[in-house]
């Protein structure tokens, strides 16, 4: 698989934690500004915090070379909606490292997509019914999730997922191996795209899981050729 392009170096990886490192300094500065422009009591601009949440094959650890990163920005209930896609967007204007800004408002999950210091960023956006967002929250807790809007829901449903995936499978690794190979595999025949009908990467991440559980101790190599066995029949 090397040949294809598939693995990142541990050069580019590094360089997708600074940038979002980065990204998540953006996002609290931003959320303590809002919070001082909506006159909130500086003892709760102090606690505020504000956490990106990554998910898709990037958090899967899935990505390829030079793949987008899919993350969610979590703020606490003091952030509207709107704020994200005007003073957010307009910080974001600001920054010289962000080229190819725009946001997508009317998506079925709307979304700010930018290129930040030469990585792609799909960034969704959700409300927390809570005063703070702690560095430790746990959107696998459905807690979370009440009394939030429709949009909100799904924004948080992408990390939701990717995370009770990696739950869920036996063997990490060699779920990720066997998906890496899945993915490509896909690509090559033309059939990987959500947008054109065909299955997208949740949907093929799943499909490898559940061959994982069928098979908890087959090795990647194995668990691909079951994959083909298991769904050619299925």
């Amino acid at each position: 698989m090397k040949p294809f392009g598939v693995f990142e170096d541990q050069q580019e990886l590094n360089h997708r934690l600074v940038v979002l490192d980065k990204l998540s300094k953006l996002v609290k500065e931003w959320i303590v500004e809002l919070g001082e422009s909506k006159n909130l009591p500086p003892s709760a601009i102090a606690s505020v915090g504000g956490k990106i949440f990554t998910f898709g094959s990037y958090k899967l650890g899935v990505h390829t070379k030079g793949a987008d990163i899919d993350a969610v920005c979590v703020a606490p209930k003091h952030v509207e909606r709107s704020d994200f896609f005007q003073s957010f967007f307009d910080k974001l204007k600001h920054q010289k490292q962000i080229k190819n800004l725009r946001a997508v408002e009317d998506a079925y999950v709307p979304v700010v997509k930018f290129e930040f210091d030469g990585i792609e960023i799909d960034l969704v956006f959700a409300r927390v019914s809570m005063p703070t967002v702690s560095a430790n929250l746990d959107l696998g807790d459905d807690s979370c999730l009440r009394s939030l809007d429709i949009r909100c829901v799904r924004s948080l449903n992408g990390c939701r997922v990717t995370d009770e995936i990696l739950r869920l499978v036996p063997n990490k690794e060699n779920f990720r191996l066997a998906l890496r190979a899945i993915k490509l595999w896909a690509k090559r025949r033309g059939i990987y795209s959500n947008v054109l009908g065909f299955l997208g990467g949740v949907s093929w991440a799943m499909l490898v899981a559940k061959t994982c559980q069928l098979y908890p101790n087959a090795l990647a190599s194995v668990l691909v050729n079951k994959f083909f066995l298991v769904f050619s029949k299925w």
